[in-house]
């Protein structure tokens, strides 16, 4: 199989010019992190690809870029192909011949069958860059659910492409800051793709290719995940129950084949609990699971993660992240995201895999569960708001919503205060947009106080447009269905596959997500949501699949969620950090800011009346990225 690693290049219709070897290396060792066992390098007079290389399986054979036989066609692949062996199989049967042990060469041959269409037969993760000479033509591929990430920037007649925006910057180019995804920064705590931080630089969408030809770039999509447009009539549950456990472990099965060692990120909850459990029905005893934990007990899953570590006699290592952690890690972690991601989870998702560095290579986690299987309390907070919106309005907003803005303060995780008031921010809006206001930062009301007059007047798009676009491409009847599509859109793809990604990476670790098997997918999207969420009883199928699996304790267990306490740490250990971050005279310095404003919802935080956190930390990151990348660097 392939090597875990970042790639990159660029395309000339006019030529790439005599610096193409230095540009190439800038690019490659700005991603060295990927893939710190290897490099390599392909250069003619209309294309440069790289790679760096991070050995996990045909360590002897597997160097990037790989060709065909007549070295007509190359290719740099960061990824895995878990079917590959069928397809070599297939491909000797029709007279191919292949040189190495690495999936990255099928892809080759199979490109010499089909054409563009290559990857529809590709089971896997991966983001893929193919150079036809004969045809002079680029191909630029990404895997369906987007575990691996994509990034170009199409100027002229010439196309850069890298797993990681740092890499592209090292090209010519402005660093000009898109305002309107700014703007979607604060409102989603991400930005959704296909844009990105910087005007100009775009993330190829998941399951999408791009021909770059002539000069000329054309993207099309090649899959998305098909809900019923029709109400599902339930098989019997027992048949959902014995599929879902058949389909789970094949793709666990499928991820545990490598040439060094694995593990698991356990962190207690139903989903990196299943995968432990079907893991080790597969690969036997010996399985090494990694686990954070933190002071504050109602952020912490310590114990549930030994319980599970117990049961199925686990070599167990586990760690408690403190604040003292925070503040050093900010910046540092920064550098390693490109663009900002208000997700805490971050931090803990870095320390975990510097961790589990020293002993394994490769790790499965649980990615995906949740937005297969009714997991979020949002889901519960759309069934909510549908009896509340019968509520007459007086009611909801001269009684209802006074009360709840004067809950008091709460720092706990997933309070009542915190809950309510998340819910009464979002429910007067359309269910999909209230899914986002759930989870994001700013509601539209905060948003027009957050930033200056001048900038505010200078965005020009609707934050929320990416909500529109893909609502617009799913067919979905049921609407929790609906939700969990633009879950899988937006919230999956766009924070938690980039942060695992690039917090994995930047320890040189490979995450692999058994959930996230397209076939996989496919399958759950096909159960009906009545019985993912039943009632208000989250993940009721799974659940059921899982019993006897797992413990009753934790199948019982109230989900908490991978998250970290910011809200007391900014009060206590992180105060000077986030005062420090936050001061005017930091904040003048760009100007995209109401300081007035940001003053006083600090001071708000500070004195105890408001759990600010979901407001400040954006700010946080924000500034920190700012001043690593807003700039070039001093020559």
């Amino acid at each position: 199989m392939a090597p875990m690693c970042g790639i990159c290049g660029f395309v000339d219709s006019g030529g790439v010019g005599p610096g193409a070897e230095a540009l190439l290396k800038r690019m490659t060792d700005a991603i060295v992190h990927r893939g710190p066992d290897d490099e390599g390098f392909f250069v003619d007079g209309q294309a440069a690809l790289g790679m760096r290389r991070l050995s996990i399986i045909d360590l002897a054979t597997g160097h990037q870029p790989i060709h065909n036989e007549d070295r007509t066609v190359w290719i740099v692949f960061n990824g895995e192909i878990y079917n590959f062996p069928e397809i070599k199989k297939d491909l000797e049967g029709r007279g191919h011949s292949f040189y190495t042990n690495a999936d990255t060469e099928v892809v080759v041959h199979l490109y010499e069958e089909r054409g563009p269409d290559f990857v529809e037969a590709l089971n896997g993760m991966f983001a893929v860059a193919l150079w036809d000479a004969k045809r002079r033509r680029l191909i630029l591929a990404r895997d369906r659910m987007g575990v691996k990430p994509l990034h170009y920037r199409l100027d002229g007649g010439r196309l850069t492409f890298a797993s990681e925006i740092k890499a592209l910057l090292q090209a010519p180019g402005a660093r000009e800051i898109d305002l309107d995804s700014l703007s979607r920064f604060f409102t989603f705590e991400y930005i959704p793709a296909p844009r990105s931080i910087f005007k100009g630089i775009r993330k190829l969408l998941p399951g999408h290719r791009l021909v770059f030809e002539d000069g000329r770039a054309a993207e099309t999509c090649y899959w998305d995940v098909r809900h019923a447009e029709h109400k599902i009539r339930p098989r019997p549950e027992e048949d959902y129950c014995r599929e879902i456990i058949d389909r789970l472990r094949e793709s666990v099965r499928r991820r545990l084949i490598s040439d060094v060692p694995l593990g698991v990120f356990l962190s207690g909850g139903i989903d990196s609990s299943a995968i432990t459990a079907l893991m080790s029905e597969v690969a036997g005893a010996g399985i090494k699971t990694y686990s954070i934990g933190f002071r504050e007990k109602s952020f912490d899953e310590l114990d549930a993660a030994r319980i599970v570590a117990a049961k199925f006699g686990t070599d167990h290592t586990e760690f408690v992240v403190t604040p003292a952690e925070v503040s050093g890690l900010v910046p540092t972690l920064a550098g390693f995201l490109d663009e900002p991601l208000a997700d805490a989870s971050v931090i803990p998702t870095y320390v975990i895999s510097k961790l589990a560095r020293p002993h394994v290579t490769v790790a499965l986690v649980g990615d995906g569960g949740d937005e297969q299987f009714g997991g979020y309390d949002t889901y519960k907070a759309y069934k909510m708001a549908r009896w509340y919106r019968k509520v007459p309005g007086f009611v909801r907003r001269g009684l209802v919503r006074p009360v709840v803005r004067a809950l008091p303060a709460s720092a706990k995780r997933l309070s009542f205060e915190f809950k309510a008031k998340k819910f009464i921010s979002g429910v007067e809006y359309p269910p999909e947009t209230a899914n986002i206001i759930w989870w994001g930062a700013y509601p539209p009301e905060m948003r027009e106080r957050l930033f200056s007059s001048d900038v505010l007047a200078r965005m020009t798009e609707d934050p929320f447009a990416p909500v529109a676009y893909h609502s617009a491409r799913t067919q979905a009847a049921d609407p929790l269905d609906r939700i969990a599509y633009l879950d899988l859109k937006l919230y999956l793809q766009d924070d938690l596959l980039p942060k695992a990604d690039r917090m994995s990476m930047a320890a040189s670790l490979e995450l692999r997500s058994p959930f996230l098997d397209y076939t996989f997918v496919e399958y759950a999207a096909t159960i009906p949501s009545s019985l993912k969420l039943k009632g208000f009883a989250s993940k009721y199928i799974l659940k059921k699949a899982l019993a006897g699996r797992l413990p009753d304790s934790i199948l019982k267990k109230k989900k908490i969620g991978f998250d970290i306490p910011l809200g007391a740490w900014m009060r206590g250990d992180l105060r000077d950090f986030v005062r420090d971050t936050l001061a005017p005279e930091r904040l003048r310095r760009h100007g995209y800011f109401n300081e007035a404003f940001v003053s006083g919802i600090l001071k708000e935080h500070f004195d105890g009346s408001h759990n600010h956190r979901q407001l400040l930390w954006p700010l946080i990151i924000f500034q920190n990225w700012h001043d690593r990348y807003a700039k070039p660097p001093a020559e």
